[in-house]
């Protein structure tokens, strides 16, 4: 299964990527986590580059993350898949819907059109939506925050506003979850939501 996690920054997506990544190997699951934008050789040039780089425009942005979305479909999660693997993704496309598509107002479909054609389609089959109060995550940036964390908290709430848009559109495939719960409760009703769809 391709399992994805979205939030602001700050909301928890790498802790809950780990704790369930922990249990499915302890089951025996081959597990491949990754991240977003990185996960490749590319992938990570293109990180340092959007998150660390000048400033960049909203199109620019998006185009760069469709790329290094491309390398990291190729290269690591459809080769896991193909195999049997399950995958774990810190970010996918609903970040770039999110932060470009709505909050930089690029526009949805424009940038939903881009990224399928970058990943040839490659939608996951369960996304996992962490939400947090846009100042909390704020708090939690750290002490070296990059490009976008940097950003003010009107941006954050506006990002925060674009992915409860999104769960409205696919609520199919976008479960939301409060990310300022305590880790572990929280680890359990994902593990929940994820075995439904295993």
């Amino acid at each position: 299964m391709f399992v994805t996690f979205e939030g602001l920054d700050g909301s928890g997506k790498t802790t809950q990527v780990e704790l369930l990544r922990a249990v499915l190997e302890a089951e025996g699951h081959e597990v491949v986590a990754t991240r977003e934008p990185g996960g490749t050789e590319v992938g990570e040039q293109i990180r340092q580059l959007v998150l660390h780089g000048f400033p960049i425009t909203p199109w620019a942005e998006a185009a760069l993350f469709a790329a290094a979305r491309a390398e990291l479909v190729e290269g690591v999660i459809r080769p896991a898949l193909d195999r049997g693997a399950d995958v774990l993704c810190d970010r996918y496309i609903d970040s770039s819907l999110a932060y470009q598509g709505l909050a930089r107002e690029v526009g949805v479909e424009l940038v939903l059109d881009m990224n399928l054609q970058a990943t040839r389609g490659l939608l996951p089959d369960l996304t996992i939506l962490l939400l947090v109060d846009p100042g909390l995550s704020e708090q939690r940036a750290g002490d070296q925050p990059d490009r976008i964390e940097r950003e003010s908290v009107e941006f954050r709430a506006r990002v925060d506003q674009a992915y409860r848009e999104l769960a409205g559109l696919f609520p199919r495939r976008i479960a939301v979850f409060d990310g300022s719960r305590m880790p572990s409760e929280l680890a359990e009703e994902i593990l929940g939501r994820v075995r439904a769809i295993a």
